[in-house]
């Protein structure tokens, strides 16, 4: 089998070291020009963690990052607003940690189990059927394939084709992200607020990756980024002034969050939908990564097991449902937390203050679980 790979991001990179255990023949075409550590924080959640394991990519993951103990949301006086909850006494439950992580190295671990061997500078700009192979076109080249595997991102030019739903959707909300070079302990918290919230995460290493969210147009910029910030987050409860302080400004990053409309079918002919290209969706979960790394797994069992049609077909029906889901619950939760109304505002902390921790627990376990069948 020869599979062509549009993007080396986190589920590209998954799905081309699961293939090349099996010696399948592997080309990873990624747009950028050179692999630079860029990128802020990423949660490697229990369900991720114990797909990775199928690959014995867990212990390296988790040695370069670090367990989380607690993850709680906060009002911005620094008040819990609902149940905290102790994921690391879900560990023994769910078979993982989760594990947060900087982005960069995630990706080299990734990489490096990969072999090193992406086409970079290399862009697949589209495709062409050819019975039972596909024709993969890219700006180095045309070539032929068994199949091809669009794990080209949010604007998927495998996904534009296949199926031409045009530009992502605004979410209604911005966020920056960066690392702050300090300690903030072993518990991840988010502290909501009108139409903004900021979350704080420990990476280990002295790191401290943060996350701030406003309900804004889009397309903004800052003339000063951390004078901005300071000025929207800075009287909020500690450390989030000192976090925002300890990060450097060139490297803090502005995104306006976007996704797409769910869709049921990932594949057509030789070609497949993997990751954020199938299912992109805004970070309220923190589950993009997690979803992509997912896909990845699943898609090598059954391509080890079936013909490419049947594998790709079993793909959809095991992996649809369950990323769909995902992608809507994340969309509702960021909706709620974008809320700017003070009544409006003052509902939502009260309605998070008397959710039972039981609903909490029972809302993660499904999210946190890899389905192993």
């Amino acid at each position: 089998m020869e599979v062509a790979i549009a993007g080396a991001g986190i589920g590209g990179l998954t799905l081309t070291a699961a293939l090349r255990r099996r010696r399948i023949r592997v080309r990873v075409f990624e747009r950028a020009a050179s692999i630079e550590p860029v990128g802020a924080g990423i949660t490697v959640q229990a369900n991720a963690m114990n797909a990775l394991a199928t690959l014995g990519l867990d212990a390296p993951v988790a040695a370069e990052g670090v367990e989380l103990g607690a993850i709680a949301i906060l009002d911005t006086r620094g008040r819990a607003l609902g149940p905290s909850v102790d994921v690391g006494a879900l560990r023994d439950e769910l078979g993982a940690p989760t594990i947060a992580i900087h982005r960069a190295r995630l990706h080299r671990v990734l990489l490096e189990a990969c072999g090193g061997d992406v086409e970079l500078g290399a862009t697949v700009v589209g495709y062409e059927p050819r019975g039972e192979r596909v024709l993969v076109r890219t700006t180095s080249g045309d070539l032929e394939a068994d199949l091809l595997v669009g794990a080209d991102g949010l604007h998927s030019a495998v996904r534009g084709q296949m199926i031409g739903d045009g530009e992502p959707i605004y979410a209604g909300y911005t966020s920056w992200r960066g690392i702050a070079k300090l300690e903030s302990g072993a518990r991840a918290t988010e502290t909501w607020g009108r139409g903004a919230r900021f979350g704080i995460v420990p990476i280990g290493r002295g790191e401290t990756y943060w996350f701030a969210v406003a309900t804004v147009a889009a397309g903004g910029t800052d003339e000063d980024v951390v004078a901005d910030l300071t000025a929207r987050y800075g009287a909020w409860h500690a450390p989030i002034a000192d976090v925002i302080a300890a990060t450097p400004r060139d490297k803090i990053l502005r995104t306006d969050i976007r996704d797409r409309k769910t869709i049921e079918t990932w594949h057509a002919g030789r070609a497949v939908l993997l990751g954020d290209a199938a299912h992109p969706m805004t970070p309220n979960y923190g589950q993009g990564g997690c979803q992509a790394i997912e896909d990845a797994i699943v898609l090598d069992r059954l391509l080890a097991d079936h013909p490419i049609e049947d594998a790709l077909a079993k793909y959809e029906a095991a992996r649809v449902a369950r990323a769909n889901a995902i992608v809507i619950g994340a969309r509702r939760l960021g909706r709620i937390a974008a809320w700017k109304s003070a009544p409006a505002c003052a509902l939502r902390d009260l309605l998070l203050r008397a959710t039972p921790r039981r609903t909490v627990l029972r809302s993660m376990r499904k999210v946190l679980t890899f389905p192993r069948a």
